[in-house]
Order: C-alpha cells, then sequence, then structure tokens
C-alpha cells in the first residue's frame, strides 16, 4: 500500500486531496498546524476506509516546521509514494499595503516549503526508481498581480524545471493551478467574494480527481477546468498591462488553497 504526505490537509484542497487518496487505498502522512483538527482527521479517515493515517502537526512558515516534515519525507522505511504541497495562504491588502513580515512568511511557506520538502521527497523516490509530487500553485501565476501570484509563478517553474530534470528517473511532478474553489481560503485572509462570478467557483473534490488524473497522464501543468483552460488561454493573448487591470477589479488574487 502506497503513502501520500498532505501539507495543509485538514480544509479545502487538502482536505479533499486526503478524501480522494484515502478512498482509493493510500495511507496518508497528514500535516497542519492544528493537532486536534488533524486528530479528527486522521480518525475519520481511518474509520472510514480502514486506512493508516499518520498525524504530523507542522508551521511550514517556522525552520522547524519544515524541517520536521523534511525528516518524514526523507525516511526511507516508510517511504512517502505522494507528496502534496498544498499548504499556503493569502494576505489582504495590495502590494505596500502588506507589513514585509507577512509577506517573507508567504515566501517561506509558498517557496522555501516548497523547494525543501520537494527536493526531500524526491531525493528518496529517485532512489527507488518511483513517485510523485503536486505542488498546488495557482492561475494567480499567470496574472501580473502581486506577491501571491509572483510565488505562485514561481510554483510553477521551478515545478517544470524539477520535471525535465527528472525525466526518466521514474519520479513526476506536477504544478496544480486551480481558480477559485469553494474552502475556507478567502474566509481566513479576510478578503471578500462578493464581486466573484458563480461561474469561477470549482468544487474541491471534482478538482483534486482531475489533478490525479492529469499527474497519472504524465503532465507537468494541471489547469483542471474547461473554464480557467479556456481563460488562460485568453490571458496569453492579452497584454500584461491590461491584465493587471482585470485582475485588480476580479479580486485581490486568485485562491486556491
Amino acid at each position: 500500500m502506497t503513502t501520500a504526505l498532505i501539507t495543509g490537509s485538514t480544509a479545502g484542497i487538502g482536505a479533499a486531496f486526503a478524501r480522494r487518496l484515502a478512498a482509493q487505498g493510500h495511507n496518508l502522512v497528514l500535516v497542519a498546524r492544528d493537532t486536534k483538527r488533524l486528530g479528527e482527521q486522521a480518525t475519520e479517515l481511518h474509520d472510514r476506509h480502514g486506512i493508516e493515517a499518520e498525524v504530523l502537526a507542522a508551521d511550514l512558515a517556522t525552520e522547524e516546521g519544515i524541517a520536521a516534515v523534511e525528516q518524514r519525507l526523507g525516511d526511507r522505511t516508510h517511504p512517502v509514494d505522494l507528496l502534496v504541497n498544498n499548504a499556503g495562504f493569502g494576505n489582504k491588502g495590495r502590494y505596500l499595503e502588506v507589513s514585509m513580515a507577512d509577506e517573507l512568511t508567504m515566501l517561506k511557506v509558498h517557496i522555501e516549503a516548497v523547494l525543501r520538502l520537494t527536493s526531500a521527497a524526491t531525493a528518496s523516490m529517485r532512489s527507488r526508481g518511483r513517485g510523485g509530487v503536486i505542488n498546488v500553485a495557482s492561475v494567480a501565476a499567470f496574472v501580473p498581480r502581486g506577491t501571491y501570484g509572483a510565488s505562485k509563478a514561481w510554483v510553477v517553474q521551478f515545478t517544470q524545471g524539477a520535471a525535465r530534470d527528472l525525466s526518466g528517473s521514474g519520479v513526476r511532478l506536477m504544478a496544480l493551478c486551480p481558480g477559485f474553489v469553494r474552502t475556507e481560503f478567502h474566509e481566513r485572509a479576510g478578503m471578500g467574494t462578493d464581486n466573484i462570478p458563480g461561474w469561477m467557483w470549482l468544487d474541491a473534490d471534482k478538482l483534486v480527481a482531475a489533478a490525479l488524473a492529469d499527474l497519472a497522464r504524465g503532465k507537468t501543468v494541471s489547469i483542471p477546468d474547461p473554464r480557467y483552460k479556456a481563460l488562460m488561454g485568453v490571458v496569453k493573448l492579452t497584454p500584461r498591462g491590461l491584465l493587471g487591470g482585470v485582475s485588480s477589479r476580479t479580486g485581490r488574487k486568485y485562491g486556491p488553497q
């Protein structure tokens, strides 16, 4: 039986990955900050699907949290076959309205943690000749809009480059780029969503099913919905200056987690 490690597992896309993978018979390592919610999630998934659900309380905004997950990913006696780097958050406010401390915390979670955890996982996977990593980015990666979008653009570029470098090793890497998903993400960030059209909202469970299918097909970037695929096609043809104005009117950012 294979094992998947999911960061940010207790809510949103991370919780949807946990439900889907548990239903498919994968053992899980659930990573989040809230020990109580982790325990409740692990118990529920174990009781419902009969899988083993290990919990690891870790804050990926801290050195200690990242190091703890790195250590678990490097455990060769209990290997992780699939890593889902999902943990993330958004800051409310435009550039220079957000404190530098909050900006740097976002970069630690979205960039440093993703780099270090992907590296820890793939080093072990490459030695076994198999494994997979899904790095949750966002369609915000393709729109010039603040630190959040910039950090997600890094996730996409890094994942594509790492996938190319590990080609032929048996290890697959994919950047998942969803749009607006009905989760706790915006509420926790204090962001309003009244100005977001209904058609732009995605279901987390359907999103995860499409993402796992794309990983199995060997895609390195997944935009798992026809509406957003079409929208991103338009984005490619739109001048960058105009895109910035459109994203400002649509909302602070596209929030996936």
